[in-house]
């Protein structure tokens, strides 16, 4: 039965409400359930991947353990036979290398962690190992362990220690070597960095000392400060002399400069209110106006000395007793040369009177050789003769027992035979008393012969010594001198018996300079002691006369490395021509000029280097022949 409402205007019945309350309830859980679905699907979209994520990488990191200790295993094991640990190094496969030094105090920015501290010596984990109870030790710590007993325990806990479990925590060392530290240079240096990184910051720190790059300098000097220090402050730093510009070290400028600088301005000795470079020295009195001179009337007999500006004044004053001085010294002169024209016609006469006698001589050493060439050599003649001479005298002793025994019985005998054979005898004593003065006189002969032998011989000693020299001579501007025995040469240098020795002379040319040099072993004037002196020298050559003068040429003085790595010693100079050690020679030759502090004994001396082999040394002199003319 159906029934009908009304309400307010509207009209429904009880069957469309119904209806409709079941339509409005099944739209409402369908519109849940689409909710709930979108929801759902939302979540799994979202919440899974993380989760399978997860699961993969807890699965990975389980396999790379279970592997690093089956490894550290097998390495343990494999080690016991031939290593003095169960311990072994991995490699990392990280290309770059990071550590730390294990001694070293660190100030770390943040507390230290004790999962970070070795569990043995309590310091920061260096190359962490981990043993089977879960205590981390430093590598070289584990090692101790295992050495102190044969079972090591654990300090913490007291567990035995297996080699098989201990292994490398690699992600321990990693989370250690990324803990930030402070530069050991602060505050000055206010740096953080990771503890790997380290010895890297150190490196580069500006803040960190460092040593000065020049030798002997020992002063720590800070990274930043160091091109400052160089280029001003070290005092070992070279700078060039402001006088002959060459480097010195800056602590030895001074004593250069005072004592050693041959272009540094000295005053004149003889106060005349100039100043004059060291080496001009010598040239400079030869023309000083306050130098005292003899007068040049000197050797006549002049006695005055003065100052060279004074002395002109003096020759014109004194002029009329300079020239009676002049006449009395060539009336001196005219008498000494009279005398020696005497002396020598006397000398000249006596030299010819022993001419003659020579001769003489001669022909009688002649024709004494041909009388005893026959009877053998000249010793076993005078054995002879000795022989002669005591029969004589015995014969002389039988003579005169026979004149007794004669004169005593005169009357029994007949003497006539007798006397005659006494005069025979006579004469043979008297024939052979002339033979033994004879002899006399040819061995003072024979003597004489014999020292002009020896004279000869002499002087072919001389001439085969000077073949040599000049078979060994270079005529190529270049010397090489082999120096031997070097220790005893130096030696006799110390003590004061060979100061120097000269080399063998050698020529710019066939007719060029004829030169040579000179070395101190145990060093000369400023070098004296320390080291070795190398001179160069100009000699009187025969062909001076045709040679330009003053020597010019540019002189290279060299000790010659006998390694092979031409590593040799050098020091080079041109010729001053204004020095008397470059003029034409007067004497035999001029004053040595190079270089006293050539090289050091040091230096020279050190086994590191080859100076010296088999006690022998090479110094090589070269001179540059450029614009040399040949004659």
């Amino acid at each position: 039965m159906e029934e009908a409402c009304s309400i307010k205007g509207f009209s429904f019945s009880s069957s469309s409400f119904a209806a409709s309350s079941f339509l409005l309830l099944f739209l409402f859980f369908f519109v849940w359930f689409l909710v709930t679905v979108v929801v759902l699907i939302f979540l799994l979209v979202t919440l899974l991947p993380r989760r399978a994520v997860s699961q993969n990488s807890r699965l990975r990191c389980g396999v790379e353990k279970a592997d690093r200790l089956s490894s550290h295993r097998m390495a343990y094991s494999g080690e016991q036979g031939g290593m003095p640990c169960g311990f072994t190094r991995q490699n990392s496969g990280n290309s770059i290398s990071l550590d730390f030094e294990p001694d070293t105090e660190y100030q770390f920015v943040e507390r230290l962690e004790e999962r970070y501290k070795c569990a043995l010596c309590h310091s920061v984990l260096h190359n962490p190992h981990q043993t089977g109870c879960g205590h981390r030790f430093c590598h070289r710590c584990m090692l101790s362990l295992r050495e102190l007993d044969t079972v090591p325990l654990c300090p913490v806990d007291k567990e035995v220690i297996k080699s098989q479990e201990v292994f490398k925590d690699n992600c321990c060392k990693r989370e250690v070597l990324n803990l930030y530290v402070f530069c050991k240079n602060a505050p000055r240096c206010n740096a953080k960095i990771t503890l790997g990184r380290y010895q890297d910051h150190l490196q580069h720190c500006p803040f960190q000392p460092v040593q000065c790059s020049n030798e002997n300098c020992r002063e720590p000097v800070l990274r930043k400060d160091l091109k400052e220090h160089l280029s001003a402050y070290c005092q070992f730093r070279e700078e060039k002399c402001l006088y002959c510009k060459k480097d010195v070290v800056v602590i030895n400028l001074q004593n250069h400069e005072e004592n050693l600088c041959p272009a540094y301005p000295v005053s004149c000795p003889n106060k005349c209110l100039q100043t004059i470079p060291r080496t001009e020295v010598d040239e400079h009195l030869a023309v000083c106006p306050e130098a005292e001179q003899d007068c040049p009337f000197k050797n006549y007999g002049c006695t005055v000395k003065d100052k060279r500006g004074n002395l002109q004044e003096h020759e014109h004053l004194a002029l009329r007793d300079h020239m009676l001085l002049v006449l009395e010294k060539n009336f001196q002169l005219e008498e000494q040369i009279s005398d020696l024209y005497k002396s020598l016609e006397q000398k000249e006469s006596k030299i010819q009177q022993l001419a003659e006698t020579v001769k003489k001589f001669e022909k009688e050493f002649k024709q004494f050789v041909q009388l005893f060439g026959k009877n053998g050599s000249f010793l076993s003649n005078m054995q002879v003769l000795a022989s002669h001479i005591d029969k004589s005298a015995w014969l002389e002793v039988q003579v005169r027992q026979l004149l007794q025994m004669a004169n005593q019985q005169q009357s029994k005998f007949d003497l006539r035979p007798l006397v005659e054979a006494i005069d025979t005898m006579k004469q043979k004593i008297t024939l052979l008393e002339t033979n033994d003065q004879r002899l006399v006189v040819l061995e003072g002969e024979t003597n004489k012969h014999d020292a002009h032998i020896n004279i000869h011989k002499a002087q072919l000693n001389k001439n085969e010594e000077r073949f040599k020299l000049l078979e060994s001579a270079c005529y190529n501007g270049k010397l090489i001198w082999k120096v031997t025995d070097y220790k005893l040469k130096k030696k006799e240098a110390l003590d004061g018996h060979t100061v120097s020795i000269c080399s063998q002379p050698f020529y710019t040319s066939r007719c060029g300079y004829r030169l040579c040099a000179r070395a101190y072993l145990n060093g000369d004037g400023s070098g004296k002691g320390t080291h070795l002196s190398l001179y160069f020298m100009v000699m009187r050559g025969e062909f001076d006369s045709l040679l330009q003068w003053p020597f010019r040429q540019r002189v290279t003085l060299m000790l010659l490395d006998q390694s092979g790595k031409k590593n040799h010693i050098m020091e080079t100079f041109k010729a001053d021509p204004n020095s008397s050690s470059f003029k034409r020679p007067d004497g035999e030759v001029n004053i040595a000029s190079g270089c006293p502090r050539f090289v050091a004994h040091s230096t020279l001396e050190n086994a590191k280097n080859t100076y010296i082999k088999d006690d022998t040394l090479f110094l090589k002199v070269a001179v540059d022949l450029t614009d040399l003319e040949d004659l």
